[in-house]
């Protein structure tokens, strides 16, 4: 793998300057889908040279298709009856990135613009960011991510029907100076990469289970975190691949082992003064009021808006007790069994720690809801439970904080949710629900093993 420093553009002007400059033939551009998936293409120096000005035509279906490139027969802005045209697409000058697995040729997020923009992942991202700007503040966040890296190839998971796989390591072994030395090679690349495509880890280390890591992205403003998540997630799975391994970010991969998270870390600064909004020196805990209410959205919010942070079928595998993962829409002081972590800290420190998400959630989604219900906790003043002390898992839900035990639940329940409605838009509600339910009965169509093996003979 060849080394290069991160690129950094300011603006469209500073991108065209770079590639008339260079000895280029090609710019490689993305789009994240509904599911945080990225698509995207090589684009020739001349047609990228091209665009950048007028933007450039994208296939609809990237916003009409589930991750398995199957067509969603529900959803109104895209299918069949619009003969799935090209939506615009804009190139976001600042996301640039040299890809050092292939020579360094530049690779460029996109978004979508026009009518898609109302269902583009990345465009919902952004109207929660303008309206926490409208109410006053900058938002900082940082995701984590656990993931699992096999022995495996992808020809080799489908011969082997995904049973029986070889994980990178054996057994239980978390945070084990013996791994990480003993794959020096592979951390070694994998933390040479991060820095090389300005997404730098601040943390990696093994987490209890076989094979199983976990990354730590540096924290920065908003957007730019969400588009380090997205490109964290591809190119892990990138160079794993390249190496005769693979790498996993579903929500659980076996009953066996504790799920994937994708924690979402977040604070807030006044955008007049700089100064930190979750800290009050005379607060219980430094805990400002705004954090208070922050918290308090999130907590009133999550039942409602939790297909939007886990978003597969898989995600409520993993949202059972005693799992790591929380089970109600709790929150507590430094408590890893609630859904909302408060960690106090200095006036630089403080923060959030979302940690219902799962690591198979889009990220600039689960970011917008994490950060959309906060900013509604503020904008409403409202206060959150009290605290939790202890075993959330022992604790019954209270009323109203329960969630959603399946994703067609949790898509109803978004549907169906004004708050939601009012904070990321009609259009985005109703496409999202829609694909989530469509998830939902693609699994509906398939037997498990589970039912073979509890029905089979004996029912």
């Amino acid at each position: 793998m060849s080394s290069a420093s991160p690129l950094r553009f300011k603006d469209l002007a500073e991108v065209r300057r770079y590639v008339e400059s260079s000895d280029l033939a090609h710019v490689k551009v993305g789009v994240a889908d509904i599911d945080g998936v990225l698509r995207g293409k090589y684009l020739s120096r001349d047609k990228f040279l091209s665009v950048l000005p007028k933007n450039f035509g994208f296939c609809d279906v990237i916003v009409g298709w589930d991750s398995n490139d199957q067509l969603y027969d529900n959803v109104n802005y895209t299918g069949w009856h619009t003969a799935y045209p090209d939506a615009l697409a804009r190139v976001v000058p600042e996301t640039g990135r040299a890809m050092p697995f292939e020579k360094n040729v530049p690779f460029f997020l996109a978004e979508l613009i026009g009518k898609a923009e109302a269902i583009c992942p990345r465009g919902l991202l952004r109207r929660v960011l303008a309206k926490a700007d409208a109410l006053g503040f900058r938002v900082s966040s940082a995701f984590e991510y656990e993931f699992f890296v096999f022995a495996e190839t992808p020809d080799s998971v489908r011969t082997k029907g995904y049973r029986d796989l070889k994980p990178l390591t054996p057994g239980y072994f978390g945070y084990s100076v013996l791994r990480s030395s003993v794959h020096a090679e592979l951390y070694d690349e994998l933390l040479s990469m991060c820095r090389a495509m300005d997404m730098p880890l601040e943390g990696l280390h093994t987490e209890t289970g076989p094979g199983v890591l976990e990354a730590a992205i540096a924290v920065d403003d908003a957007m730019r975190a969400a588009d380090k998540a997205v490109l964290f997630k591809t190119f892990t799975k990138v160079l794993a691949q390249r190496r005769g391994l693979m790498a996993t970010f579903m929500a659980k991969w076996s009953s066996n082992w504790p799920g994937q998270s994708g924690h979402i870390h977040l604070s807030l600064r006044s955008n007049k003064d700089d100064k930190p909004a979750f800290y009050a020196e005379d607060g219980k805990q430094n805990i400002s009021a705004t954090m208070r209410h922050f918290i308090g959205g999130q907590q009133k919010l999550m039942p409602s808006i939790l297909a939007m942070v886990a978003s597969t079928v898989n995600s409520y595998s993993r949202l059972v007790p005693g799992f790591w993962a929380p089970t109600s829409a709790t929150w507590g002081i430094e408590n890893r069994t609630t859904a909302l972590r408060a960690i106090p800290g200095s006036a630089s420190s403080q923060r959030v720690e979302y940690r219902i998400a799962a690591a198979d959630a889009n990220p600039y989604i689960a970011l917008a809801a994490a950060l959309g219900s906060g900013l509604w906790g503020i904008e409403n003043k409202i206060e959150p439970s009290s605290p939790v002390g202890g075993n959330a898992y022992a604790l019954p839900a209270e009323a109203g904080a329960d969630l959603p035990a399946t994703l067609w639940e949790a898509a109803q329940r978004l549907r169906a949710c004004k708050e939601a409605r009012e904070l990321f838009g009609d259009d985005f509600v109703e496409h999202f629900a829609a694909t989530r339910e469509w998830e939902e009965r693609e699994f509906r169509k398939h037997v498990t093993d589970w039912e073979l093996a509890r029905y089979f003979e004996i029912i």
